[in-house]
């Protein structure tokens, strides 16, 4: 792990350089001192990393003894972080782990060589370390042939190593989308085998895993590779349910689990999480709301699908902020269709709802994946922009204090009064606060009690 910190951005070869000199410290106490585990895999694939971990023979209390500003974090796994000004830099000890009785952590560990601690690790592609001082890379599992030929493999035992952590399994679909890489025939043999142990990781672990996965520009492999190993089905059914939901005439796209691999498609790297999320949810309530009538119908499920997104959005314990992004994005997915129809005073309203950019690359996107005529997208965009900011948010005529003023009292009326100003306001049929304050006399009368 590797953080930045500050407000400047530091470079991958600062950070290079950082820890090099970190491990060259390390070294000339008299202990070993390597780039361990993912960084060593994204220099070999020429990729730059996001993190630098460090892998050393020193125990805790020689890194803290060593490095004048660290923290402790994990010592008992062997585990410290050292303060830097280029960021925070995790170095561990090497270790062996005693067994794993919870699926996730070792009751207990020691600490042992590098080959022993290559050995414990989840993925041959992860378990490569690189002393950064002379370039030599250490290799005791094959790493670097399944990195040259392209493969997500378990260390060892693929059953064992995935019992020691099932998060393991999400790791796995999720390494092998990012990279493009197939996962080993043993490998993906056991995570079949063992989907349904999923279920004992904590949603959190999981909502994680499931949000890297759909941002880092490969989410339709990834999620056909969660629904290929029974993955899908373990952490998001309502998701497989769209499996076979067939489709009227205007998708020939085919059934909803079609549609909804295109739309992943297109979701770019570093794509927002609620953008992500709605675009895999957005079409959750069909296949509880298909109807076969004159022909096939999917009524209000835009509406069932926002209350499925809440509930899963709740399940994966995502921020409140999020699910109630991605709910609104749902339900709202079908009403953009309207917005040509509409009054100009719900035009602008509803163009300055704070999810509206968000929702047009939605619908763009959902046409794209169905019809392919993105028209209307199209035409809405130039409204807006004819629209303009003016238009969008122009000043208040009137106010809570003028109501005030004019003698009526604070309560349910004051947001009735105003919302009706402002409609006609957007509407261009008040222009001023004088016409507006007539508006209201006449419309609005004080009462008895005002």
């Amino acid at each position: 792990m590797t953080s930045d910190m500050g407000d400047h951005a530091v470079s991958w070869e600062q950070k290079k350089q950082a820890a090099t000199l970190l491990c060259a410290q390390l070294r000339d106490a008299g202990f070993q001192a390597l780039f361990a585990g993912g960084c060593v895999r994204d220099v070999l694939l020429n990729r730059a990393p996001q993190d630098i971990d460090i892998a050393t023979n020193a125990h805790p209390q020689d890194i803290i003894r060593l490095f004048p500003k660290t923290v402790a974090v994990g010592a008992q796994f062997g585990v410290v972080i050292v303060v830097c000004n280029e960021g925070l830099f995790e170095i561990a000890t090497f270790r062996k782990d005693g067994p794993y009785l919870d699926g996730r952590r070792p009751a207990s560990v020691s600490f042992t060589d590098a080959e022993n601690d290559a050995r414990r690790r989840d993925f041959t592609i992860n378990a490569l370390f690189l002393d950064p001082v002379t370039d030599e890379v250490l290799d005791y599992v094959d790493g670097q042939a399944d990195l040259r030929a392209g493969i997500v493999r378990a260390v060892g035992d693929a059953r064992a190593r995935f019992q020691e952590d099932y998060l393991r399994l999400l790791r796995a679909v999720r390494f092998a989308a990012r990279l493009d890489f197939h996962i080993a025939p043993d490998t993906l043999a056991a995570m079949h085998d063992m989907a349904d142990n999923i279920r004992a990781t904590s949603q959190e672990r999981i909502r994680d895993e499931l949000l890297k996965m759909l941002t880092e520009g490969r989410a339709r492999t990834a999620l056909e590779t969660l629904d290929a190993t029974g993955l899908l089905a373990q952490i998001l059914p309502e998701v497989t349910a769209t499996h076979g939901v067939e489709q009227p005439s205007g998708h020939p796209e085919g059934d909803v689990w079609a549609h909804t691999l295109l739309m992943l498609a297109q979701l770019p790297a570093h794509v927002s999480h609620t953008l992500a999320l709605a675009a895999l949810l957005h079409d959750v309530g069909k296949p509880d709301t298909q109807t076969f009538e004159e022909r096939i119908r999917f009524p209000r499920h835009e509406k069932t699908g926002a209350h499925m997104s809440d509930a899963i959005g709740r399940r994966l314990r995502l921020p409140k902020r999020t699910v109630q992004r991605v709910v609104w994005l749902v339900e709202n997915h079908m009403r953009l269709k309207d917005f040509m129809n509409m009054r100009k005073n719900r035009q602008i309203r509803f163009a300055r709802k704070e999810g509206f950019g968000e929702l047009l690359a939605l619908c763009r996107m959902d046409a794209l994946a169905s019809h392919g005529d993105t028209a209307f997208i199209d035409a809405i965009e130039r409204r807006v922009q004819e629209l303009g900011s003016e238009s969008l948010r122009p000043p208040p005529l009137l106010t809570g204090r003028d109501l005030l003023a004019m003698g009526y009292a604070p309560g349910p009326r004051f947001r009735e009064i105003l919302g009706s100003v402002e409609s006609l306001q957007l509407e261009g049929r008040l222009n001023d606060m004088a016409d507006a304050k007539e508006y209201v006399l006449k419309t609005f009368p004080p009462t008895e009690q005002e």
